[in-house]
């Protein structure tokens, strides 16, 4: 009796997930999980003891629910992509999340967060890339409970698509921080690109054996285009740190390869490269065609270039905020975020994504 109950809580669960009153579409996929720093964290800093966090105005202004933990005026990119994929509710973070979140997805990034796990320590708690997955698994395990079994959870998960962006910090809280850390002085660029990419297949093979199937792997955006290293370190205040783009690009060029690998080589897998720093060159290439007329500057900010630190509390933003590229000295606009978003669930051009965009993996 008590498993029939059991069946009955989870078939009504999956129904109120993707109906309302039966006139509601139902979602591309069961659900969508998401890992990653501060790009895409929607929450999960607030309660720690971190310097990385967003819990105050005017961070959300544009927010249906205004101030949440997002590091953004609006929705980030993988909120973007919930909605493309047919969610009507933005995935809640894991700080949050309940039982029958699971069933949809759980957000689980974290500002400051990297691959490595010292990545972001200056500025205090943050959960590494490994603990987004030892969270994720305690979710696993809470699935298993809900769907009854392992085969049932295994399933339902093959289903469901995984984003996962991390890197950003690795460069910018660790190996372009040489005073904190020894990575610079032990690696060349090329070098730490491999131990980076050794690390983070690892890590995806985890994610793989607690059932990810269909994985979005971001690329690292430019981060030398970010005002905080324009500020630092441009001439101009204009020009982009080619030392810091060319070391993300090399990188993204092993991460292309490993999506590769795990496609050949991992049964069932379903990997797909979506390339957010030619999203962000085009972007920077014409900015007046997507309605920037500012690219160098945050909406919001202190010092040269709104880039030497992140929004102050209460501090009054920019009023064209769909004109600037960067909201904040590290983060993207709202504006900005929406492009990458469609772009990565339905490439504009063939270099977007790799194999296929996110529209595509959905179907798979």
């Amino acid at each position: 009796m008590a498993g029939e109950l059991k069946k009955l809580w989870v078939f009504c669960m999956l129904l109120t997930s993707t109906s309302w009153s039966g006139v509601r579409a139902e979602p591309q996929v069961p659900c969508y999980f998401i890992f990653g720093d501060s790009l895409v964290d929607n929450g999960n800093n607030n309660g720690i003891a971190s310097l990385a966090r967003a819990n105050y105005q005017p961070y959300g202004i544009d927010f249906p629910d205004g101030t949440t933990g997002r590091f953004c005026n609006g929705r980030t990119t993988t909120d973007v992509i919930a909605q493309l994929l047919g969610f009507e509710d933005f995935i809640p973070p894991y700080a949050m999340a309940r039982d029958q979140d699971i069933l949809r997805g759980v957000n689980f990034a974290s500002a400051a967060a990297g691959i490595r796990d010292e990545t972001g320590q200056q500025l205090g708690a943050r959960i590494s890339m490994n603990g987004q997955l030892r969270n994720y698994q305690t979710s696993v395990s809470r699935l298993v409970d809900i769907l009854g079994d392992e085969g049932s959870a295994a399933n339902y998960l093959s289903k469901c698509i995984y984003s996962v962006g991390m890197g950003s910090n690795d460069y910018l809280n660790n190996y372009f921080m040489p005073q904190i850390y020894s990575t610079s002085r032990r690696y060349t660029p090329e070098q730490y690109a491999d131990v980076l990419i050794q690390q983070y297949s690892q890590q995806f093979r985890t994610l793989y054996n607690y059932g990810a199937r269909k994985v979005v792997v971001m690329g690292v955006g430019q981060i030398g285009c970010s005002p905080n290293e324009l500020a630092q370190y441009s001439p101009n205040g204009a020009s982009c740190i080619e030392r810091i783009n060319s070391a993300n690009q090399l990188f993204n060029d092993r991460l292309i390869s490993l999506v590769k690998d795990f496609n050949s080589n991992l049964a069932g897998a379903k990997f797909i490269y979506v390339n957010a720093f030619g999203i962000f060159q085009d972007i920077l290439r014409n900015p007046s065609s997507y309605g920037f007329t500012v690219t160098n500057a945050g909406c919001c900010g202190v010092g040269r270039n709104n880039g030497q630190i992140t929004c102050l509390p209460l501090q009054t933003p920019c009023q064209n905020r769909d004109e600037y590229l960067f909201w904040d000295a590290f983060h993207p606009s709202e504006a900005a975020n929406v492009i990458v978003a469609k772009r990565s669930y339905s490439a504009q051009s063939p270099s977007d994504a790799y194999p296929v965009d996110i529209r595509r993996l959905a179907q798979l």
